[in-house]
């Protein structure tokens, strides 16, 4: 035998990968070199994440990291090389193409198929699987197909991968449903109460979920050139489908092995024992195909370890499997859904504290021991904040009263009553990649500062990613001061970064990235660095490369709805209208069908808009006097006003044109979230001025100015900056706020969270905005001051611009067909959404640099 043995993998999934790399990760002596031999024609990616796929239709996206080994020259990876027959007695390989590859070892990491119930007709040609690349690829062009004819779409299974597949279904604009044979969805996760409760969260989203109900048969129907089907259900219901996913579950890939004579176990699955070695000694079975003293394990986090097994094995270690932790969680159409450890309480004696709150639709269960102290497992529904603290606590003792941990009145209660602090160094923080507390704290003893850092050492958050806040946590725990970089390509904070691009004059991302960057970008570091260029420059946020950075509000210069619709928000300056525009808004909302709300700023809404509608509600709106109302921005939204001294006996100041003043000079201000004023003629405070980020009050004297009020999910509201001031003062010390905030918050920091993380908190801002402390008061006047001179309406620049307007189409791949699911109903008299539309629309363009 030669020094250098030969190892061959077959598969090259996330599995398949992830050994190769724990291999060449500990083989320093070179005892191993490896050929990969994959049947996929892409290298091993994130399948875990394939729902996200249908987001941007990247590929590269979901390529896991050195998935090419270049510069490996140990390793060899064939993509496109199936194999066709292992030759145990002669220890080779051979694959489809007919090449013959000896082997020392052979690890088989073939993973599973999607299994395909024998329903007649499941074999028509708007049948998928939803397990690769590929098939999202084919399901998407049945999906354009069915939108085009009105058909809808339908998953038979209603487990994980189930919910996966009808999300995506819902993204790509059908109406969605769910077969599914169980009572209630994801059976083998969830107990009858959170299953029911799932249903219900999931059909009120309008998806249509049938549950205790078998698939009779798939039959052709007579629709021109789309291959529509029939769904016919065991209860008599019939579905017209353009699209049908099977999402019944997966069966191990073991057929080589059963024609190599391997024992397979009695479920399926290639038999190993702990070690994850088969039958035949020179070969071992590691992922989805490997059924470990007889079971199939279909989640990642063992599938890693069975990686990490066989990789110490090959290089004369002792490891074994250890108890697989089968812990889920996930959010899928803004539903949370959790279980971990034992979940259904089948442990001899065991305990369950549950809350059911049909009001606020959500399910918490804890499984205990018989005396009430030690956490086996247990269901989170509608609410998963505490699953990042419970899942590590699996087999240890609590530190207080179960029922505290999971109680409604505690948000994220978990996390505030015990903390990653209170967890034993044994607790498990990341289950994908079996990483525990101590082996985190002693990588932060050994010099981690950053979660980043934290991932390469140890692995954990590399995965699932549902760690990650974890590791934050633990990192405060530890003392370590976090970094202000503002994401893994940029190690600037965003403060940083609004000064190199106003000293550098660096106007793309490219450019950015290029010189103070690395990688590509992220969806973090992009729609911040579109912020900061438009808050520096009056150019259209859609202009050339800044349009690609843009989340979807923005992209579209409108709300997305939950139903995939959008909402149309003109400028009100301070609530002040004329009868004119308020009968144009009328007439628009009658033409299109659309839903009108008066809102809490003073302006009327109109929702239900589709995205190919938007360009023609826009162009007579601004017809008529109107101009975008940037609801959909991260900038001023509204300056809200009571109606002064103009009309109100109480009132001290002329308040609705102070307020009209103030949103006519920030309209179109971009910052790093959302701003909000308010302006009342008196104290009693009609305007409700201290519940906003500037908030102007009358006295008989002048006016008082309040910064830093926030409404949402931690209220506070403004406090005094200053009294009794003239016009021209307020305007100046509002322009000094805004742009100090604005050049120093980081990205997605409200004004008073901003505020308490100044050093000096209110004392300081004061001293800066009304003593110019820092100097930079006539630097900051003069940067609003070119923000109001360029300030131009975005809607009218996209109608001036037929590059821009190609963007507002429903389907970019069909541009003449329209969303065929935006549809209202009525309750209570009133207009509401069926919300049966895509929570992304097709033709949302992929993110590049």
């Amino acid at each position: 035998m030669s020094s250098t043995q030969h190892v061959v993998v077959i598969g090259h999934g996330m599995v398949g990968h992830r050994f190769v790399e724990a291999l060449r990760s500990r083989d320093a002596a070179g005892t191993w070199r490896v050929t990969v031999l994959s049947e996929e024609a892409d290298a091993a990616y994130d399948r875990v994440g394939l729902t996200g796929y249908t987001e941007h239709w990247d590929r590269s996206r979901l390529a896991l990291p050195g998935n090419d080994y270049a510069g490996d020259d140990r390793v060899e990876l064939r993509l496109g090389s199936a194999v066709a027959e292992i030759d145990r007695v002669g220890k080779s390989v051979r694959t489809v193409a007919g090449q013959t590859f000896d082997y020392d070892a052979l690890v088989l990491a073939t993973g599973s198929y999607a299994f395909v119930p024998p329903v007649p007709g499941h074999e028509l040609p708007c049948c998928h699987v939803y397990r690769t690349l590929d098939d999202l690829d084919a399901i998407r062009a049945a999906a354009l197909r069915a939108a085009e004819s009105g058909l809808h779409g339908v998953v038979i299974g209603g487990g994980l991968l189930g919910l996966e597949a009808a999300n995506a279904l819902r993204q790509f604009g059908l109406q969605a449903h769910i077969v599914e044979r169980g009572p209630w969805l994801m059976t083998q996760q969830l107990d009858e109460a959170g299953g029911a409760l799932l249903v219900r969260m999931i059909g009120g989203l309008g998806i249509d979920v049938h549950t205790s109900v078998g698939t009779d048969a798939i039959e052709p129907i007579d629709v021109t050139e789309t291959g529509g089907v029939r769904v016919c259900l065991s209860d008599g219901s019939l579905i017209d489908a353009g699209v049908v996913i099977f999402a019944a579950g997966v069966r191990p890939r073991d057929e080589l092995a059963r024609a190599a004579g391997l024992e397979i176990a009695e479920r399926g699955g290639v038999l190993t024992d702990l070690s994850c070695v088969t039958s035949d000694l020179s070969i071992f079975a590691v992922g989805e195909v490997a059924a470990i003293e007889g079971r199939c394990y279909g989640l990642v986090g063992p599938g890693y370890t069975t990686a990490e097994v066989v990789a110490d094995r090959l290089l004369g270690g002792r490891a074994e499997f250890p108890e697989a932790d089968v812990s889920t969680k996930l959010k899928l159409l803004g539903v949370d859904v959790a279980s971990f450890g034992d979940a259904m309480g089948v442990a001899e004696d065991c305990l369950q504290v549950v809350v059911n709150d049909a009001v606020n639709q959500t399910y918490a269960k804890l499984v205990l021991s018989d005396d009430a102290k030690t956490l086996l497992g247990g269901i989170l529904v509608g609410d998963a904040s505490s699953y990042g603290v419970l899942r590590p606590m699996v087999g240890e003792q609590l530190p207080g009263d179960p029922m505290a941990l999971i109680a409604p009145t505690g948000t994220g209660s978990a996390a505030g009553a015990l903390g990653v602090g209170a967890l034993p160094d044994a607790a498990q923080i990341c289950s994908c990649n079996n990483v525990t507390k101590g082996d985190l704290t002693e990588a932060i003893a050994g010099g981690c500062r950053e979660v980043a850092e934290l991932k390469t050492c140890t692995l954990a958050g590399t995965s699932c990613g549902s760690c990650v806040p974890l590791l934050k946590q633990l990192l405060a725990a530890e003392g370590v001061e976090q970094s202000k970089a503002l994401c893994e390509h940029f190690e600037q904070s965003r403060a940083e970064m609004f000064e190199l691009i106003s000293a550098t004059e660096i106007r793309t991302f490219s450019g950015l990235i290029e010189r103070f960057g690395s990688g590509k970008g992220c969806d973090i570091c992009k729609p911040a660095i579109a912020s900061i260029l438009a808050s520096t420059s009056s150019a259209h946020i859609l202009d050339g490369e800044q349009a690609s950075l843009q989340d979807s509000n923005d992209h579209f210069l409108a709300n997305i709805q939950k139903n995939g619709s959008y909402s149309v928000v003109p400028r009100v300056p301070g609530g002040d209208i004329t009868p004119e525009q308020l009968i144009l808004i009328g007439e628009i909302a009658r033409d299109y069908g659309l839903y009108t709300k008066i809102t809490g700023g003073q302006r009327i809404d109109m929702f239900g808009a589709r995205v190919d509608q938007l360009p023609e509600i826009w162009r007579r709106l601004v017809e008529g006097g109107m101009e975008s109302g940037h609801a959909y921005g991260k900038a001023l939204r509204t300056v809200k006003s009571c109606v002064g001294s103009d009309w109100c006996r109480y009132g001290q100041q002329d308040s609705v044109q102070m307020a009209i003043n103030l949103e006519l000079r920030y309209r179109g201000l971009r910052a790093p979230h959302k701003i909000k004023m308010g302006v009342s003629g008196c104290a009693r405070e009609c305007a409700e001025a201290r519940a906003k980020d500037v908030g102007v009050i009358a006295t008989e004297t002048g006016w008082n100015l309040y910064v830093a009020g926030n409404g949402g999910m931690t209220p506070k509201h403004a406090q005094l900056l200053a009294g009794d001031l003239d016009d021209e003062t307020l305007i100046r010390y509002i322009d000094r706020f805004l742009m100090f905030y604005i050049r120093t918050a980081d990205r997605l920091q409200r004004t008073a969270p901003w505020v308490e993380d100044l050093d000096g908190g209110l004392d300081h801002l004061r001293d800066v905005v009304c003593n110019d402390s820092l100097g930079l008061a006539a630097e900051w006047e003069a940067a609003i001051a070119r923000h109001v001179d360029g300030y131009a309406c975005e809607w009218k620049g996209v109608l001036d611009d037929p590059d821009k307007l190609a963007r507002f189409v429903s389907f970019v791949n069909a541009p003449g067909i329209s969303d065929p699911t935006v549809a209202f109903t009525e309750r209570a008299g009133r207009k509401v959404p069926v919300p049966t539309g895509h929570a992304v629309p097709i033709g949302m363009p992929t993110i590049k640099p």
